[in-house]
């Protein structure tokens, strides 16, 4: 399978760096042509700016031109696996801004065909989805919260995908007090998924 990779962390030393490498050596293992993309080390500029929103619906050509090779990689993959830490509920605005850049209208997403109607999905080749992330919340207060990064992905992001698109969600919590134990753990499971997949 064809996998896009996207690795979202400022810091190369985090614990979120070593749950990347897992994945690319769990996926490679596997046989899977893996493709991936380390935002920060990349220098992704994450920011919608005034002419890319004024161009955004009418001219979307000149969008998708400015991040070609990010839409090229997102077309190409059969599978999306997103590794981030959770900060305020959701993913980071590194992440967040490389949707809102390279998800544009005619790659992600058609829009809505009218009022009332919600967008049509254009990823169908994504038939595999697995998010990969850490948060200092427990489980119990996302769980109360309605947990918004998981929903944005696993049940809003859904739609742009195949109908049949496996989905899989892993997630660290309590971040700020895991043990090393905790880790380990953590790393073992995300191996043990990957290698099924």
């Amino acid at each position: 399978m064809r996998i896009l990779l996207i690795f979202c962390h400022p810091y190369e030393e985090s614990y979120g760096a070593a749950l990347f490498e897992c994945a690319k050596t769990a996926l490679s293992a596997r046989g899977h042509d893996v493709r991936a993309l380390d935002l920060y080390r990349d220098g992704f500029e994450p920011i919608l700016g005034r002419e890319e929103w004024l161009t955004y619906i009418g001219e979307t050509e000149k969008n998708i031109a400015a991040v070609k090779s990010h839409v090229d990689a997102l077309q190409w993959a059969e599978g999306l696996v997103l590794i981030y830490p959770t900060w305020m509920y959701g993913p980071p605005a590194m992440l967040k801004g490389w949707m809102e850049r390279v998800w544009l209208p005619g790659v992600a997403f058609d829009v809505a065909p009218g009022k009332h109607k919600r967008a049509v999905g254009a990823l169908k080749n994504i038939r595999l989805f697995i998010g990969i992330t850490t948060s200092g919340s427990p489980w119990w207060w996302l769980r109360i919260v309605r947990d918004p990064g998981r929903s944005l992905f696993m049940r809003a992001q859904r739609v742009l995908f195949h109908p049949l698109c496996r989905m899989r969600w892993l997630q660290l919590h309590n971040m700020n007090h895991t043990t090393q134990g905790d880790r380990e753990r953590f790393l073992n499971k995300v191996e043990r998924a990957l290698s099924k997949v």
